[in-house]
């Protein structure tokens, strides 16, 4: 990325130091520790720290201007001809400055929220476009208030198209996210439980995913989880595309095959497409990519193209050799009940193993409700599932309502520890086991995985 220093401006009019207009400014940097070239420092506010306090550490790491709050005195020493730039709110005026370069580079803009499968939309919609178009993506996790306008800023100045990922927790923010990005294309991969101890309930969670249509523009679209009732019961007048396995959808997949090495699949009884990923859900999920790179004038052809090289961030139904000839699916980068369900479905459709074994542990941020929902993940532990393990608190919970209802014959096992399951599991795995690894970010569950690789 890189933009006159002038563009400032448009963020403030008072400032101290040299403001050249040809300057460039080749980087946006919060973290003072982070090596850069031409950089602006913004520094900001939280709860425990003073971005503030590092000014001196960022021109060392490269900064040449920085953006201020109005309201604090400048470090003593501080050269006379360093460019400060006095703003009201720093945070603010990073999330102006974002929108300014958003406008200035003008790529379509793709936003993508959802309970689950987000990361996994957003890599898919990269390998699709990127056949034809030069892509721009959230790197990691930068989802939030702070991380997308960085994600912006990191755009590249010729990028036609921005795929940013819109994460929350709370009413308001993916408003304020879309508001930020106002996207040409708004997604919704779906409706689960994250996040419903603070939204209250999973209408309370569509109500608060439904606020990224608040800066879509004006002819923009919004493609949507069609098989979800509470994503169709909101009426709203939008240019819309249904995607999913119910008849009514826009794009309805048909003639779905599944084997461990992915998916062949049917949009409409028309196209047929191959996707190299494991599970229905990870169908549904290509399927906005296949609908945005229709909209966007893409063959079928060229969107399998993509699909084939699709690279999915790590921990996502990651599938792995493991030890004794076994298969690991590390999907332990977090975890609902809905998407935990999806993963054990998966692990249940593939036919090749006479030894399918879960293991489950804590999902977080459920609210009042989450014994019950721990136990409603049962509703999918069927046969042809042979294996339960199960760790932590909550994670036994799984354990204890099949035990109450076990009338398949599956092993239930459940540990205190995830070093005492991992010497278990190591004992009974060989070369007709899949093993599901799956549970909330704070688990840190891929360290069994990792332990069980080849």
């Amino acid at each position: 990325m890189s933009f006159k220093i002038n563009m400032l401006k448009g963020i403030s009019s008072n400032f101290r130091g040299e403001m050249n207009d040809e300057t460039i400014i080749e980087s946006v940097f919060i973290d003072s520790r982070n090596k850069v070239q031409n950089g602006l420092f913004i520094p900001i506010i939280g709860e425990r720290f003073d971005g503030h306090d590092f000014l001196f550490g960022a021109i060392e790491s490269g900064a040449v201007a920085t953006l201020w709050d109005e309201s604090k005195p400048l470090p003593e020493g501080l050269e006379s001809e360093f460019l400060v730039i006095y703003v009201k709110d720093t945070l603010q005026s990073l999330q102006n400055l974002s929108k300014n370069y958003l406008q200035k580079v003008s790529p379509k803009v793709i936003g993508v929220t959802g309970s689950n499968g987000k990361t996994t939309v957003k890599d898919l919609l990269e390998a699709v476009l990127c056949t034809t178009f030069r892509t721009h993506k959230t790197q990691g996790n930068f989802n939030n208030h702070i991380g997308l306008p960085l994600t912006i800023l990191a755009m590249p100045n010729d990028c036609e198209v921005a795929i940013l990922e819109m994460g929350m927790n709370h009413f308001g923010e993916i408003s304020l996210l879309s508001n930020i990005a106002q996207p040409d294309i708004a997604i919704i991969t779906n409706i689960g439980e994250s996040h419903i101890e603070q939204l209250g309930s999973r209408d309370g969670i569509a109500q608060a995913k439904f606020e990224i249509i608040h800066g879509l523009k004006e002819n923009g679209v919004l493609i949507y989880d069609g098989d979800e009732p509470l994503l169709n019961s909101h009426h709203v007048d939008l240019n819309k595309i249904k995607c999913g396995y119910n008849d009514t959808n826009d794009y309805i997949i048909t003639n779905l095959e599944q084997t461990a090495s992915g998916s062949k699949f049917s949009l409409n009884n028309k196209y047929d497409f191959v996707l190299p990923l494991l599970g229905k859900h990870n169908v549904k999920n290509s399927t906005y990519s296949i609908a945005v790179g229709k909209y966007l004038g893409l063959s079928e052809h060229t969107i399998q193209l993509g699909l084939n090289n699709c690279i999915l961030t790590g921990m996502r139904m990651e599938k792995k050799q493991g030890i004794n000839g076994s298969i690991i699916i590390n999907d332990a980068y977090n975890s609902s009940p809905t998407s935990m369900k999806a993963a054990i479905e998966t692990v249940k459709d593939l036919g090749e193993f006479d030894q399918r074994i879960l293991v489950l542990g804590d999902m977080y941020e459920l609210g009042i409700d989450e014994r019950n929902l721990h136990r409603s993940v049962c509703e999918s532990i069927t046969s042809p599932i042979t294996h339960l393990f199960t760790v932590g608190e909550k994670g036994n919970w799984i354990s204890e309502a099949l035990l109450e209802r076990n009338t398949d014959n599956i092993v239930i096992s459940s540990f205190k520890s995830k070093e005492e399951l991992l010497e278990n599991l190591k004992n009974i795995v060989n070369d007709s086991s899949i093993v599901l690894i799956k549970a909330s970010r704070g688990m840190k569950l891929e360290t069994i995985a990792t332990s069980l690789y080849m």
